[in-house]
């Protein structure tokens, strides 16, 4: 208890310290006193109980989704049928039934060289580029290393654990084999030397262990490949080698027949040869499948190595050949291809990107029994698939996973957690139509692990906006993913023939329909795309197809600050007024002096231009209206950097560096297309001058024509927008940088305070600008719905500007009980209807949520953020009541305003990697968790926050991250992530004959433990390897680190490790006390042997 109100102590004291540090500052500005009452409101604060403390934050990752980035290895379990992928970076995802999927990441961040499963135990080991070797505990939720092996001296090139061994070998870059045991990730002394398995009289050094495989026949013989062409079969129990085979070829990978007494080696000259172990002198044959047969006899022509083969045996039919690689080097273009070779008939499979490993997936866990394939598990550079073995046209299999989210780069993310429940099944009905055919029709073969749907109910969908226009829709309810629905927003505009997208060259390098922001109303499912070709698309939702024409407008935004020459304020701004916007007056656009150096200067042309025949829309979203921005006087128009959609007001609002523009999407006319400067009128408090008729046309081209590639490197970016902020602060016009424009970065419909101390709330437009402006327009609408598509809506500025530090991110209003506002809305309703009725039927509206519908009150709180700081301002008297500094040294990539547990409040993610939560009104800090570095534009770009303490961002270019800030849900994580270990048990072995068991491989049992053990095999150096003990779930720890959770799960994990230590020293005593009675037995015996002899017969 103590704590908590200790913790409340401080809430208070950092509610009130930052108030007077920062200034209201700016025209309707206000008090900034933190003590101070709202104003004319004549609301005391206290009246608020804001309900949200520290204990309700805390942050975790939750699941991360999407195609593993940067694949490198491949592992399967076939008894709990789990597939592992590691990576580049040293994460491991584990995969099972769909929504078990499971991802860990070795700290060094190492790439991982190999994955084995230990086979059915819940465990898997890796090892890394760092040559470290590390063993992974399964049989949790979030796996943990429970060992690791450093190897000092040697580098590690290839692993091989035998099924149901504890021993596992390990091959090296010198050519050397060692033994590790398993359960304790200790070396064993037994060494395989490359220079006792290749024969003395060899002058050269072997190469690299390519490959260890011990005889399916035999455990006791073990195959050892060098990279040079030489294999060596061992015999582990007289450490010598059995037999020797060479070739002149290097050695890429060995498979086994499964009756030991065969097997195949592929090559780097593309062949593959076939050896048997009682004439290992040479291969019994050898063949370069994709190579060419010379006409006089000679040996086929050499091919591209063969990377990897499985030699795979039926029961019924010819064995199965599978590989990838070995095509012939004149098929340059040819694509990445796996080749399968069933008897006599060859198929290859063209692969979209490079094969970086694949699987055979077999009926059997044992070596020495028939194999009997059914499905090859490909791994792709970008992509996973599986193929059907069963059916003769291989057919693959519809992959359940999301890890086609980067089938175009991601530029863009939407999150919306709890939204209306009806969304999903109505989207996934008008995206299931467009399912491909042809999959196989069996199930999906990586079945293993358990998922249920835990506590969590409600519906969660995540948008994506890709570089090639299209957006996905996913349904991401309790943290699985799942595509919806796909929409194509490049659809709407002619294909460009080449040599034609020069118009659009000059401001996009090679992707003009790429998505840049995305704004959608889950209620009346209006959606809209604003495109880096600085156009704006709205999408209607509608459940019919439709074929008709799409309508378009065109908008021309300008900037008006020029150099300080003509002072003369009374000169009217180069602008026409908004009736020659409308598309039947396009000409009037003012282009008088369009002739520059070079020829014809552009003006008044789009970017892009749109499909004027009629369209065939498909059920699901159909564009109702596109706005293109247009080039001004020879420069391109600028990128869209905010947008706003009200269905309810049917308006569209979107600003760049250079304007605002409003337009009527029931109406499809423009209502406003205004310079920033020309928005405040008389209120600009930087008294900057509008601009005089140019003076100098034919610099524009040049100056204008900034290109736009999806950014990602990130540090120039931010250090441009730290000096543009740093630049752009001061309240004299001569110290704003003649090029630095004032951009609309914030919009924002609401019912609310137009003008100071109104007596009623009204349509109004909030419009935040990149130099901290707010300025409020009044929206001004037909009374009645029945005029509303006839009688013109009225938009004009309202003479409100507040102020704040830093680019305006957000805006949200509260009422007078601290409740969040909903902006009004309509209810959806099919435009295509067949009823009738639904037609003509009104228009639905909800004014405002129902949470507040009953008396909004005399006053509402308006909640703005910037990228410095938040301030809360009482309206109608825009009084400033709150004001929190966020940050000094660095600036607010993302902040929203969010509900959590039936409140609401601040999220706030900069780019010094915080995320930070404050209370509302009184914007009281209540988290703040260095979470992530930004290193990456990407993260800054796509990073979102949403209700219920959700957010995610793309943590590489192919998979999203999701995280929580949820104290509650980070507590029943566990409850909803997958079982990747499911008690199953191991299928028993085929009884194998008494004449096989006679004649087929040695009758005598092999006890590795005899072999390898300390007694028998003594101890490897130390400086060879180092033993690290693993964390164990220490990851668990540091995700609750403050709480009691993580004092509980240390004491805990504490308890096992003194447990561990005391089941080691138990071991040791024992091991001890064994060898001590070895002794005392061995002793006797010598003496019982000695006993009646005497001294002189010693």
């Amino acid at each position: 208890m103590k704590k908590f109100n200790f913790r409340k102590v401080l809430d208070g004291l950092t509610a009130s310290s930052p108030g007077g540090s920062a200034g209201g500052g700016g025209a309707g500005g206000g008090s900034a006193h933190p003590g101070g009452t709202a104003g004319a409101a004549g609301t005391p604060r206290e009246e608020i109980q804001e309900t949200l403390t520290s204990d309700y934050f805390q942050i975790c990752k939750t699941v991360r989704h999407g195609f593993p980035y940067l694949p490198t290895a491949l592992a399967f379990d076939p008894v709990q049928k789990i597939l592992a992928i590691g990576t580049r970076t040293g994460a491991i995802r584990i995969l099972g039934r769909p929504g078990v999927d499971c991802y860990c990441q070795h700290e060094s961040g190492a790439a991982v060289l190999q994955l084995q499963f230990l086979i059915n135990e819940g465990a898997l080991v890796s090892a890394c580029a760092d040559d470290t070797l590390h063993l992974w505990n399964l049989r949790q939720k979030r796996p943990a290393i429970l060992h690791s092996l450093k190897f000092n001296r040697e580098r590690i090139t290839y692993c091989h654990l035998p099924f149901q061994s504890k021993w596992l070998y390990v091959g090296t870059e010198r050519g050397n084999t060692h033994i590790v045991n398993i359960e304790s990730f200790i070396l064993s002394g037994y060494v395989i030397m490359w220079n006792k398995a290749i024969e003395l009289s060899t002058k050269t050094h072997p190469g690299p262990v390519v490959h260890l495989s011990d005889s399916p026949r035999d455990e006791g013989k073990l195959l050892i490949g060098y990279e040079n062409g030489t294999v060596v079969f061992w015999d582990l129990r007289s450490k010598r080698a059995d037999l020797r085979a060479y070739y002149d070829e290097a050695i890429h990978s060995v498979a086994w027949h499964h009756e030991g007494k065969q097997f195949m080696c592929s090559h780097s000259d593309g062949s593959l040869t076939l050896w048997n172990l009682k004439s290992p002198n040479r291969p019994f044959q050898t063949t370069i499948p994709h190579g060419k047969i010379q006409r006089d006899g000679k040996k086929p022509e050499s091919c591209k190595p063969i990377l990897k083969v499985e030699y795979k045996t039926c029961k019924n039919s010819e064995p199965f050949v599978i590989f990838s690689g070995g095509l012939s080097y004149d098929k340059a273009c040819r694509r990445p291809s796996l080749t399968i070779m069933h008897g006599k008939a060859i198929t290859v499979l063209e692969m979209d990107h490079p094969i970086v490993d694949f699987l055979t997936l077999c009926e059997t866990p044992y070596p020495n029994e028939f194999q009997e394939p059914y499905a090859v598990v490909v791994l792709l550079e970008k992509d996973l698939i599986v193929v059907d073995l069963t059916q003769s046209n291989f057919p693959i299999f519809e992959n359940p996973y999301p890890i086609d989210i980067h089938e175009s780069p991601v530029t863009c993310t939407e999150y919306f957690a709890d939204c209306p429940p009806d969304l999903i099944p109505v989207l996934y009905s008008v995206g299931a139509k467009h399912k491909k055919q042809g999959y196989s029709n069996k199930e999906w073969p990586i079945s293993g692990g358990a998922w249920n749907l835990g506590a969590q109910t409600y519906p969660e969908i995540i948008i994506t906006g890709h570089a090639d226009g299209s957006v996905k829709f996913w349904d991401a309810s309790a943290i699985t993913l799942q595509m919806l629905y796909k929409l194509k927003t490049s659809k709407v505009f002619e294909k460009q023939k080449s040599g034609e997208g020069k118009a659009t060259a000059e401001i996009v390098e090679e992707d003009p329909f790429a998505v840049q922001m995305m704004y959608w109303c889950p209620e009346s499912r209006i959606f809209c795309v604003a495109g880096v070709s600085a156009y704006v698309v709205i999408y209607r939702f509608s459940k019919h197809e439709v074929n008709t024409e799409i309508a378009s407008l065109e908008v021309r935004l300008q900037y008006e600050v020029e150099d300080i020459i003509t002072p003369e304020p009374e000169i009217i701004p180069q602008f026409p007024d908004a009736s020659s916007q409308l598309p039947s007056l396009k000409s009037l656009s003012g282009s008088t002096n369009t002739v520059a150096c070079e020829g014809m200067m552009k003006d008044s042309i789009p970017c892009l231009s749109v499909k004027t025949r009629p369209v065939r829309m498909p059920p699901g979203y159909q564009a109702d209206l596109v706005i293109q921005l247009v080039w001004v006087d020879g420069e391109p128009p600028q990128q869209i950097t905010s947008l706003a959609v009200n269905s309810a007001y049917g308006l569209v609002a979107f600003g760049n560096c250079n304007g605002l523009a409003v337009v009527d999407f029931m109406q499809k006319t423009v209502l406003l297309s205004m310079g920033t400067l020309e928005l405040y009128g008389s209120s600009d408090p930087y008294q900057r001058q509008p601009r005089s008729p140019r003076k100098s046309k034919q610099f524009a081209a040049v100056k204008g024509s900034r290109k736009l590639s999806l950014p990602t490197d990130l540090k120039t970016d931010l250090e441009n927008r730290e000096n543009s902020f740093s630049r752009s602060r001061s309240s004299s016009v001569s110290s704003i940088d003649r090029d630095s424009k004032e951009a609309i970065t914030a919009l924002y419909f609401m019912e609310s305070f137009a003008r100071k101390n109104d007596s009623a709330v009204s349509p109004c437009l909030w419009v935040g600008t990149g130099l901290g402006m707010v300025l409020i327009l009044s929206l001004n609408l037909p009374a009645s719905d029945d005029l509303r598509q006839s009688e013109p809506v009225m938009v004009s500025p309202s003479g409100t500007v507040l102020t704040l530090k830093g680019a305006v991110l957000t805006f949200a209003c509260l009422d007078c009980t601290g409740t969040l506002i909903h902006p009004p809305y309509e209810v959806w309703r099919d435009p295509h209807s067949a009823d009738d009725g639904e037609k003509t039927r009104k228009r639905k509206l909800v004014m405002h949520s129902p949470s507040s519908s009953q008396d909004m009150g005399d006053h509402q709180f308006a909640v703005i953020c910037s990228e410095k700081q938040a301030k809360v301002f009482s309206l109608p008297s825009q009084t400033c009541l709150y004001v929190h500094n966020i940050t000094e040294t660095s600036f607010l990539l993302q902040a929203d305003v969010v509900t959590l547990c039936n409140s609401v409040c601040l999220a706030c993610f900069c780019a010094n990697g915080h995320i930070m939560t404050l209370s509302l009104p009184s914007l009281r800090p209540l988290l703040d968790i260095n979470y992530l570095p930004v290193t990456d534009m990407r993260i800054a770009r796509t990073f979102c926050f949403s209700n219920e303490g959700q957010a995610l961002y793309l943590s590489s270019p192919t998979e999203i991250q999701r995280l929580t800030y949820s104290q509650e849900m980070c507590d029943n994580l566990q409850d909803m992530l997958g079982d990747l270990f499911t008690p199953v048990e191991t299928p028993e072995a085929q009884n194998r004959g008494f004449l096989k068991g006679l004649f087929g491989g040695s009758g005598q049992a092999f006890d590795r433990e005899e072999l390898f053990g300390e007694a028998t095999a003594g101890k490897a150096s130390r400086s060879l390897a180092q033993h690290i003990p693993g964390s164990g779930g220490i990851e668990g720890v540091r995700g609750a680190a403050g709480g009691v959770i993580g004092d509980l799960t240390r004491a805990r994990i504490a308890l096992d490790e003194r447990g561990q230590k005391l089941g080691e020293l138990d071991e040791r005593t024992a091991s001890m006390m064994a060898s001590a009675e070895a002794f005392s037995k061995h002793a006797h015996e010598v003496m019982l042997k000695y006993k009646d002899k005497k001294w002189y017969q010693f």
